[in-house]
């Protein structure tokens, strides 16, 4: 009989607990959040220069709450990496999104590490773009110092975008 009504509190704590299960990271100002908006080009959103498809896969993207609220959207799961890949797919729809809502003075900024379309669907983890970086470019144990792209740039602007700006060197 304990047992049965161990597992009917067990069953019952884990049908009303809260949806979000986003981890933390420890940033100044954090708290785990579900959003629920629709998905949108930011530049569109704060600027009104727009263009199809929330930009097609190049541009940060957002989330318009209910209320109108805009939240940036700057990051996924993955080291470095935006959630533009996570999100383009979505673009112009609603979903409820996952993850760290940053309320700093400067700045508010949300880092999604999970979404959906609707609450009767699964989570989807928020790490496309590694998969999407990989299947371009190759396996890289650090993505962010193999992408060709960045690499282009540093070659061409140096590692500060500054042509002929260069480090110190190390004593």
């Amino acid at each position: 009989m304990r047992g049965g009504v161990t597992a009917l509190f067990i069953a019952t704590g884990l049908a009303t607990a809260p949806a979000q299960a986003a981890e933390p990271w420890n940033i100044p100002h954090e708290r785990q959040a579900v959003l629920k908006g629709r998905v949108v080009d930011a530049l569109c959103q704060l600027k009104g220069r727009c263009t199809p498809d929330c930009g097609g896969g190049k541009r940060q993207l957002g989330l318009v709450l209910s209320d109108g609220m805009f939240r940036l959207v700057a990051k996924s799961n993955i080291d470095f990496a935006g959630a533009t890949t996570d999100l383009s797919p979505y673009c112009g729809r609603e979903i409820e999104a996952d993850g760290l809502l940053i309320e700093n003075p400067a700045v508010t900024l949300f880092f999604v590490q999970r979404l959906r379309e609707r609450p009767d669907q699964d989570w989807i983890a928020a790490e496309r773009f590694k998969a999407d970086f990989e299947a371009k470019n190759g396996k890289a144990e650090e993505w962010w110092r193999a992408d060709p792209e960045a690499n282009r740039i540093i070659a061409a602007d140096g590692p500060f975008g500054i042509k002929d700006l260069q480090p110190k060197p190390k004593p």
